[in-house]
């Protein structure tokens, strides 16, 4: 019943833990402005429902789901919305996005919350339910919750339902700390989601590098029958299709997901946000944060949505000397960002001061020597070398060709590469080149449709028209025919030439 099944590849990394997972998690102070992004989650923006000068409670609705794939946002706090326009988030791009800008009364009055029974509810209720609380994916993809617990187009059941504890990703202790002292709240999520999934098994993945943890949750699911399920702590051990295969066996599919060999996953703080939203009317309105590094009170914090990721730090005690990089995420698949004025969102579940000793050292990059190294490490089981060749040549189609969509760039060919290649920032922008190609074709496409549905509607119109005008004309008559009369036969008697002689003589001889 324990078996794992070890996946390819997988490093073994520096965990940095400890300096941040031995304190409990602290509650942040209300910042005194709240930038909070309508876009934190994957899908489309939600729609804005307030305007500059409008009063909100803590926890209304200030975006709205638009379209199946998108998620609702919340006010953080009470107060007073002072802007809507686009501020700096956190983003590899570095671009500003679309914000509403809340100024805190310090009142922190909720808006009404209504608990429910979710036994009671149909499953398409409870999931808008989730969906209307913003419910989205807290490992750091912010995938829309709703979207994953309908299962409806994959399969007819689920075998397994899997609940992701694994953390791999060093420096990172928020779901550690989180697993730790709440537990019973992550346990109950589970329980909502199960209802809704009806899966035949259930099974909680945590590293060995966890006992607290493993120890909290274990007791959490005494009798309910759930599995929690120690695995080997190996880098990226807590990667979606990486855990399918360690717990299951299970290959997901190159160009599917793990619903499609029967198996979804979520993550624990989701499952915790879950039971908050279904149990309390609480709408996803903060996140616990990792801040860790360079900064001289490492450890994990409670955060509202929009609190700028200085202030956290500040709430650390502060940057130390020697700060290289600011990075939002894990040294492996986070990113750096261009300040710390930018707001936590739904997907911040670190803030990495890193040094110079702490990062990769940079060091000119040298010749692929084709070692192979990369494909060792590689735990989609895929050939980096022939992807960074083809991606570096723009050579999209052939790079498809070698699943560069499998590639969940963890970093793993990067850190191995003794050449100091950086392999997935190729891949990334493989990957962004053929989504901006598909948008053209897209576009072209459908520029195509409206200009062919245009020429039918005009067709279309002037067959009507010319329709409209045979209704409308009168009927067409035959032009009258002159009867012969005595009078017409004297005058074309005399207008006739007289007979001649030889005329006469010929008549004679023809009749005889």
């Amino acid at each position: 019943m324990s078996r794992l099944f070890p996946f390819h590849g997988g490093l073994k990394t520096v965990r940095h833990k400890t300096e941040s997972n031995q304190q409990a998690i602290r509650p942040a102070p209300v910042p005194r402005r709240l930038v909070v992004p309508l876009r934190q989650h994957i899908g489309a923006i939600a729609k804005p429902l307030v305007q500059p000068g409008d009063r909100v409670l803590k926890g209304q609705m200030i975006g709205q789901a638009e379209g199946y794939i998108s998620a609702a946002v919340h006010a953080p706090t009470s107060g007073v919305v002072t802007a809507l326009d686009q501020r700096p988030v956190p983003h590899p791009s570095g671009l500003a996005d679309w914000c509403v800008t809340v100024e805190s009364d310090g009142e922190e009055r909720w808006v009404e919350r209504k608990p429910v029974d979710y036994h009671r509810l149909h499953p398409s209720e409870l999931r808008n339910l989730l969906r209307n609380a913003g419910v989205v994916g807290l490992g750091g993809a912010a995938f829309p919750s709703a979207v994953k617990l309908n299962l409806s187009g994959h399969c007819d059941r689920l075998e397994t339902l899997i609940l992701n504890g694994a953390e791999c990703e060093p420096w990172i202790t928020c779901d550690d700390r989180l697993m730790r002292e709440r537990a019973a709240g992550i346990v109950a999520g589970l329980h909502i989601i199960a209802h809704l999934l009806e899966p035949r098994e259930v099974l909680i993945g945590i590293e060995d590098d966890k006992p607290e943890a493993i120890a909290a949750m274990t007791a959490a699911c005494a009798g309910t029958g759930y599995q929690v399920r120690v695995v080997p702590t190996r880098y990226p051990s807590g990667s979606v299709k990486q855990l399918v295969k360690l717990l299951t066996g299970r290959e997901t599919p190159v160009d599917g997901l793990p619903v499609d060999v029967g198996v979804q996953c979520f993550n624990v703080a989701t499952a915790h946000t879950i039971h908050r939203a279904v149990d309390y009317g609480e709408p996803v309105i903060s996140r616990v944060v990792t801040v860790t590094g360079q900064v001289r009170q490492p450890g994990n914090v409670e955060a509202l949505l929009g609190t700028p990721f200085v202030e956290l730090v500040e709430l650390c005690g502060g940057y130390q000397d020697g700060v290289e990089r600011l990075i939002m995420g894990g040294p492996m698949m986070g990113f750096a960002l261009h300040g710390d004025e930018v707001p936590v969102t739904k997907a911040t579940n670190c803030i990495l001061a890193a040094s110079a000793e702490q990062l990769t050292p940079d060091r000119p990059v040298m010749p692929c020597i084709r070692c192979g190294a990369c494909v060792d490490v590689c735990p989609a089981n895929l050939l980096p070398q022939q992807l960074y060749w083809h991606a570096r040549a723009k050579e999209f189609d052939k790079a498809q060709d070698y699943h560069l969509f499998s590639c969940i760039e963890c970093g793993c060919c990067s850190y191995v590469c003794p050449s100091r290649i950086p392999l997935v920032q190729y891949y990334r922008y493989a990957k962004n080149e053929i989504w901006a190609q598909e948008k053209e074709k897209q576009k072209a496409e459908l520029a195509r449709q409206r200009h062919q549905a245009r020429l039918e509607r005009l067709e279309r119109e002037k067959q009507e028209r010319e329709a409209k005008l045979r209704q409308k004309a009168p009927p067409r008559s035959e032009p009258a025919v002159a009867k012969p009369t005595l009078e017409t036969a004297v005058a074309r008697a005399k207008t006739s030439p007289a007979p001649t002689l030889e005329t006469t003589a010929e008549t004679v001889n023809r009749d005889g």
